[in-house]
């Protein structure tokens, strides 16, 4: 007798016409029936985006959009880029889009090559995976393996993903969701200054106190033997905060003292996207001992990966393998991706063009008692938007922020602790008419949500 599995059936469309041609359905209540409700939605009316090309994308009722937050930085050189779309179907084409690294696979090598060089890390080793969160619990295990400790410095405000290890040293209580963890964390000041118990000191007194502060955490609540600390050069997550340039490297100084690993979290502030460097830790005048990326590598398709000193890499002493990181298709994706970036001098077009929205940005803030702070580099850039006392945190604002803007044709992110940072991370591939159409946008959002707060 054959056994069947009947299909289940999906509820049928309810009217109305969808932007392909298809039939419109409720899409929003069937996500809210199977989803977890702990993931989110931007919008009250929330978006279902179909198509894109250049920085644009479009939505199921066919309304197009700027797009300033490229899946939350992932869609690095924007939409239906040629040299991917070409590197992509000529792979698949060959019917092969997954071997393991149980095998030789020549575009992870190729790829891996060019980030051990750019890293600037020697002897650099590199290991791909699928996500950033995996990529930061392989230099989690690398680190905890080299020094034989499970105990982490972290900074506060930060991210470093959604899985057991790395949310035990995410320093925010927003991305938190329990206690547990296996390794032991001591949170040290970070980037995010507004809120800081050191707020108010500059550049110089900033850092000299939470170098002061780092020796006393050593001193006090550590048993020794640190394994690593692991940071964002500007935290992403937490709303886009940024250090003083010296801050990493004075920690680095201190961590050197005992062999303490420093990890560099270039999730979000890979590729260029800050500016002024390639790697966001180049501002610190540091070379880490492991840097994780993922996020934009391979303009969307999934990948992630640590690089790391090769000493440091090759501590395990037990099997490994990727079954999925370093795929065929993700690794070609991820070489087209990384040769434009290059090839088009895309970091020195991040720093041009988000020189001229935090410009923008800032002067209105002059204007504006909505907004406290602009801060970021390159194009990754963040406001805080506070009550009418100029410092409570106001998330209902942002909110209201991302509905204005959607209105005007931009979309945008929004983030830190309080969800009161809006967070905007255009694609590199942005061009100067494009960053001047978003900004007045944003700026009238900010406007209509300012003068309604009175």
């Amino acid at each position: 007798m054959t056994s069947t599995t009947e299909r289940p059936e999906v509820e049928p469309a309810r009217g109305g016409t969808h932007a392909s041609g298809e039939p419109a359905d409720d899409l929003l209540a069937r996500h809210r029936a199977v989803a977890p409700s702990w993931t989110s939605l931007y919008y009250e009316e929330p978006l279902e985006l179909v198509s894109g090309s250049g920085n644009r994308v479009t939505d199921s009722r066919g309304r197009t959009y700027l797009d300033f937050f490229g899946g939350i930085l992932t869609n690095m050189v924007g939409y239906d880029l040629p040299a991917l779309r070409e590197a992509v179907t000529k792979q698949i084409s060959r019917g092969v889009v997954h071997t393991s690294t149980l095998y030789l696979l020549r575009s992870q090598v190729e790829l891996a090559e060019k980030i051990a060089r750019l890293s600037k890390i020697p002897d650099a080793k590199v290991f791909l995976t699928s996500s950033g969160t995996e990529a930061n619990e392989a230099a989690l295990l690398l680190a905890m393996t080299y020094r034989r400790s499970n105990q982490v410095l972290a900074l506060r405000n930060s991210y470093h993903g959604r899985s057991f290890a790395t949310v035990g040293i995410t320093g925010n209580r927003s991305w938190s969701a329990s206690s547990f963890s296996p390794l032991q964390t001591t949170y040290l000041q970070g980037g995010y200054r507004f809120r800081s118990s050191f707020r108010g000191m500059d550049d110089d007194a900033y850092v000299d106190a939470c170098v002061a502060d780092l020796r006393e955490l050593l001193a006090v609540a550590t048993a020794g033997d640190v394994a690593c600390l692991i940071a964002e050069p500007v935290q992403g997550v937490g709303g886009f905060a940024v250090p003083p340039d010296r801050l990493l490297g004075a920690y680095k100084e201190v961590l050197d003292e005992t062999g303490t690993l420093f990890i560099s979290d270039e999730v979000q502030t890979g590729w260029g996207r800050t500016g002024e460097t390639f790697f966001g830790i180049e501002a610190s005048g540091v070379v880490p001992d492991m840097l994780t990326f993922a996020k934009g590598l391979a303009g969307g398709y999934a990948i992630g990966g640590v690089v790391a000193r090769g000493d440091v890499m090759d501590c395990l002493d037990a099997n490994g393998i990727s079954t999925f990181g370093g795929n065929p298709v993700a690794t070609v994706a991820a070489n087209a991706v990384l040769d434009h970036v290059l090839d088009h001098d895309l970091q020195h077009n991040a720093a041009r063009l988000g020189a001229l929205l935090k410009d923008g940005l800032g002067a209105a803030a002059q204007r504006l008692d909505l907004v406290a702070e602009v801060r970021g580099k390159g194009l990754m850039i963040g406001l805080e938007l506070v009550g009418a006392d100029g410092y409570a945190p106001h998330p209902a604002a942002a909110a209201a922020v991302l509905e204005q803007a959607r209105a005007g044709g931009l979309l945008i992110g929004k983030g830190g602790l309080h969800g009161n940072v809006i967070r905007i991370a255009p694609p590199l591939t942005l061009t100067e008419d494009e960053a001047r159409e978003g900004l007045g946008v944003l700026l009238t959002a900010l406007e209509a949500v300012d003068a309604a707060q009175g």
